[in-house]
């Protein structure tokens, strides 16, 4: 049974972030990585536990075409995005994020 997707807030804002500075690149790419994370959404609510667990219970899934990462927790009742950072980020940036 597929789960909901949530994003906190936080993930929220990494995706508007990244698709603005997409779109400033060249017309559509935003949209095309709206796309991509979209994609990655549907996987993971499809089959959570698919990727690998990176710490404690999160997992990572990077999307396809561009050089970002889902980080994200299975709870219950849906799978929570804690962040979409950038490949080159330092990985726990999302750490301070895993309070409930």
């Amino acid at each position: 049974m597929k789960m909901p997707v949530v994003l906190r807030s936080e993930a929220a804002i990494d995706l508007l972030v990244a698709r603005d500075w997409y779109d400033q690149q060249s017309d559509g790419l935003g949209d095309l990585f709206s796309a991509q994370a979209s994609a990655v959404f549907d996987r993971v609510g499809a089959m959570p536990e698919l990727f690998a667990l990176i710490a404690r219970d999160i997992r990572a899934c990077r999307l396809q075409r561009f050089p970002y990462v889902v980080y994200y927790r299975v709870l219950v009742d849906r799978v929570e995005v804690l962040a979409v950072l950038h490949g080159s980020r330092d990985p726990s940036a999302w750490r301070s994020l895993t309070s409930p």
